[in-house]
């Protein structure tokens, strides 16, 4: 079966009505399809285990569930999202699963749908396995041997021989798990499978690194233990010698299959003189005769063995530091991508930059100072716009008194964009104001209302608007500012034409 089918289209609706973003993507992450987890939705399952808000239980459970499933491509797919999870979530999660008393239990996992079906089976209960150990391991000694600081201050180099006398045999059993996986290059024959093989992979690069250094504590410290710590010590190098030579076989397989040179290390196995020194001094220590070996020939052994080993592990740390660059490469291009992506969407969207002639663009250019189109303005004067040195308020030092006969109206327009309605011109000596047929409560020489009682606006020339303006420019100065003021409230007649003084 390829693609999504409609269990899984079905299922992960469920989740988005429930509203269950985790278990939707989980569902996402091991549908029906042959082919590993994509990388996002496993992406989105690790930022989940770094959210405190996050039940990592209902994520460890959501992942079990899945294993339930009768198609061995769900739970194939389910095994690898948790080991993802081990590898690179939060160590919460790890810490999670191995205060559990029992996590996956596949041993008799068979799926029976076909040729395909029973061929994966086998791997899916080796598989199970190891992950089972990984979660042991970590309960016994409350790390993971494949997260452990190396090197010569590391964790497995700096132990004391009692607990490195009771670790090293937890590494071995989680590595006997892990080649138990046992796979062929022509077995790797899906997407599913090859996805698990990659991770177990480099699990088992990290792990013997740990082994490795643990080791070469043990020699270190080897001719100076007890009895009983030598018999252990000797029976755990021995096993190492084994495992190192099944690890061999297992980077053969990983090299078959594509993976770069470059990040599989080269394995060095210690002289064999080693292991002859170690039993005779095993001998010595029990009473039995052996030949006789100097302190110099045995250290010149035991340093030339711990060479050899000491490189190995730098051809582990090497192969670990080169996947690390390759990952902060990777994750620098993906940020790169995204960037140039923001980029895009922002070039996409409407431009709201201000020219140099906007009025509010304060960067560049001179603001624009041109008269707005007044669409609700008369018609201009004949020699241009009316300037504001002529406003009516300007107080004049000489007093004209002759007045222009022929001007006979008010300015239609004001500085305020106001209109107003035309009227008889004034007597001379006098200017009086009809605040009625200003507003238009009665009819005028120049609005009129007809029978219809609809207000007919008339429009004036631009000549006569000028005339007024004269007119009322001379009317309102005098000789000086008491008397002019005196004569205009003199001369204003309000109500019913009486004056007030």
């Amino acid at each position: 079966m390829s693609g999504q089918s409609i269990t899984d289209r079905i299922t992960a609706a469920q989740h988005s009505v429930t509203g269950s973003a985790v278990s939707k993507t989980v569902c996402k992450a091991t549908t029906h399809e042959i082919m590993g987890p994509k990388k996002k939705h496993l992406d989105y399952l690790i930022h989940c285990t770094n959210e405190m808000n996050v039940n990592i239980p209902q994520l460890a459970d959501s992942l079990f569930e899945r294993t339930t499933s009768t198609s061995w491509v769900v739970v194939f797919k389910s095994l690898i999202a948790t080991h993802h999870l081990m590898v690179y979530g939060n160590e919460r999660f790890v810490q999670y699963l191995a205060s559990r008393n029992t996590l996956f239990n596949l041993s008799n996992f068979l799926d029976k749908s076909g040729l395909q079906g029973y061929d994966m089976s086998t791997f899916i209960r080796r598989y199970s396995r190891y992950l089972n150990e990984k979660a042991v391991s970590y309960r016994q000694v409350a790390f993971d041997f494949t997260k452990v600081k190396r090197g010569v201050d590391g964790v497995m180099r700096t132990m004391n021989t009692e607990k490195l006398l009771k670790t090293i045999p937890i590494i071995q059993s989680q590595m006997d798990a892990l080649l138990d996986f046992n796979v062929n290059a022509n077995e790797l024959t899906n997407g599913v499978i090859n996805a698990g093989f990659m991770l177990l992979f480099k699990d088992s690069i990290r792990l013997f690194a740990a082994y490795n250094e643990g080791i070469i504590n043990l020699l270190e410290k080897y001719f100076d233990m007890k009895k009983t710590q030598c018999k252990e010590g000797l029976d755990i190098y021995k096993k190492f010698l084994t495992r190192m030579t099944r690890i061999s076989e297992f980077l053969k397989v990983a090299e078959q299959v594509g993976i770069d040179r470059g990040d599989i290390p080269d394995l060095s196995q210690a002289p064999s003189s080693l292991l002859e020194a170690l039993e005779q001094h095993l001998a010595s220590l029990e009473g039995k005769k052996v030949k006789d070996s100097t302190a110099a020939s045995r250290a010149s052994t035991l340093s030339n063995a711990v060479s050899s080993l000491a490189s190995t592990g730098m051809s582990f740390t090497k192969v670990d530091e080169r996947e690390k660059q390759a990952a902060l490469e990777e994750e620098q291009a993906r940020l790169k991508a995204l960037k140039e992506q923001r980029l895009k969407e922002l070039s996409k969207r409407p431009s709201f930059a201000t020219t140099d002639t906007s009025p509010v663009s304060t960067t560049g250019g001179t603001i624009s100072t041109a008269p707005a189109i007044d669409l609700f303005s008369t018609p201009s004067c004949s020699n241009g716009a009316l300037k504001m040195e002529s406003d009516l308020f300007d107080i004049q030092q000489t007093f004209n008194p002759s007045v222009q006969a022929s001007c006979t109206g008010l300015p239609v327009a004001t500085a305020w964009a106001g209109y107003s309605t035309a009227s008889q011109a004034p007597p001379p000596g006098a200017l009086q104001v009809d605040f009625e047929s200003v507003f238009g409560a009665k009819a005028t020489g120049v609005n009129n209302i007809d029978s219809d009682d609809i207000l007919k606006p008339t429009m004036i020339g631009s000549n006569q608007a000028l005339c007024s303006i004269n007119q009322l420019s001379d009317k309102l100065v005098g000789d000086d500012l008491d008397s002019s003021l005196a004569n205009l409230v003199g001369n204003l007649g309000i109500g019913n034409g009486t004056t007030k003084k």
